[in-house]
């Protein structure tokens, strides 16, 4: 009997070549995370092999998101980001608004309307918290004046791209063609998933 298996094989592949390409990282002297990017490229549909279910591909990578996103929260305190708010906070707000400007006129440059101009250029002001926080804690520098400040700034833009994946939806709806907004989307939903659900 043929028992298709979607979900154990995407499983399977994606665990392997993690563990492939992460020892390679290692060894290359390069973070784990770069190893697990890289075989997330290869399981992916622009390249020749092996091509993961996307569909559940995608909802796996929300999960694995939420989950990360999950070891974000347990770093995050109130208490923390008021100690560092005269720094991180119109700091943060400052960076948003200078990348948000730069993306934007980037996109108009190649002849996108100014709504997905403002999406893409959002996508681009926020920096990975998971990846930053990972480097932090290699370098023993998390506990550090610098590391709560670099830690408060990424909660600082977190709590904005809340905020903008809220106002997104009337945005999208006033955009018209969803081809630009759905990709610029998928790139800010997955890291604020996990934080929302926190």
């Amino acid at each position: 009997m043929n028992h298709a298996t979607p979900l154990i094989a995407t499983i399977v592949a994606g665990l392997t070549l993690a563990f492939l390409f992460g020892a390679l990282a290692h060894r290359l002297r390069l973070p784990p995370l770069v190893g697990y990017l890289m075989a997330g490229v290869a399981v992916g549909p622009f390249t020749p092999g092996y091509v993961a279910h996307q569909g559940i591909a995608n909802e796996l990578a929300e999960i694995g998101v939420i989950l990360l996103m999950f070891g974000v929260g347990l770093h995050f305190s109130v208490r923390d980001l008021m100690a560092v708010r005269r720094i991180a906070i119109p700091g943060a707000m400052v960076q948003i608004a200078a990348a948000t400007a730069m993306g934007a006129a980037l996109a108009y440059a190649m002849g996108w309307g100014l709504p997905a101009g403002v999406v893409f250029g959002l996508a681009l002001s926020v920096a990975s918290t998971v990846v930053l926080l990972r480097a932090l804690e290699e370098r023993k520098i998390l506990e550090t004046d610098r590391g709560r400040i670099a830690v408060g700034w990424l909660i600082v833009e977190d709590l904005v791209m809340v905020l903008a994946l809220v106002l997104l939806p009337a945005l999208a709806h006033g955009v018209g063609s969803g081809g630009a907004i759905g990709t610029i989307l998928a790139l800010t939903v997955g890291k604020v998933a996990g934080f929302v659900a926190l």
